[in-house]
């Protein structure tokens, strides 16, 4: 009896601390999705920083894309394929957010005004004592179709490399630089 008692505090035990590493995508820390509630991270000082929820990550990107939108009425971005600038509209921010490294990031949709293809465009957001803003916004699809994707380390890679190395995506849909 005793010794069941014991195996089942192990066994929850293990439970529990293995349920926390897989709330981490891409090696990053996990961004709670509803703003949930966790332990503030430490500087070096000892004073507590509050991690930007996923609401305000995403909000820092539909007010970047709207504010560069303003000028043109559109969000235009210059693809490096075609070396046209696309005049794009946003169609929703995904709900999802990851971290890697320094950067948050997400995906949104848009669509070409004047092609009507499909993007879906990676924005890294850069969160300096609270200010939070975008540094960088590449074009990971047109139509569906990849351009790029990422090892299992978060890296970028071609997709005509991922597909010699028969490893694409690494089991990830977004990451890092």
């Amino acid at each position: 009896m005793k010794k069941t008692f014991i195996m089942a505090i192990a066994l929850s035990a293990l439970i529990w601390l293995t349920a926390g590493s897989y709330a981490a995508e891409h090696g990053g820390s996990a961004v709670h999705e509803h703003g949930g509630k966790s332990a503030p991270a430490k500087e070096h000082k000892g004073d507590s920083v509050k991690k930007p929820a996923a609401k305000e990550i995403r909000a820092a990107m539909k007010s970047y894309v709207e504010e560069k939108s303003k000028a043109t009425g559109a969000f235009d971005i210059k693809d490096p394929q075609t070396k046209k600038v696309r005049k794009l509209k946003l169609e929703r921010v995904h709900e999802r957010v990851g971290k890697t490294g320094d950067y948050y990031y997400s995906c949104a949709d848009f669509k070409d005004t004047e092609s009507g293809e499909k993007l879906d465009l990676d924005l890294d957001v850069q969160d300096k004592k609270g200010a939070l803003s975008v540094v960088d916004v590449r074009i990971h699809k047109v139509n569906g179709k990849e351009r790029y994707t990422y090892d299992a380390n978060d890296n970028r890679i071609p997709i005509s490399k991922a597909k010699e190395s028969k490893h694409e995506h690494g089991g990830k849909e977004h990451g890092g630089k």
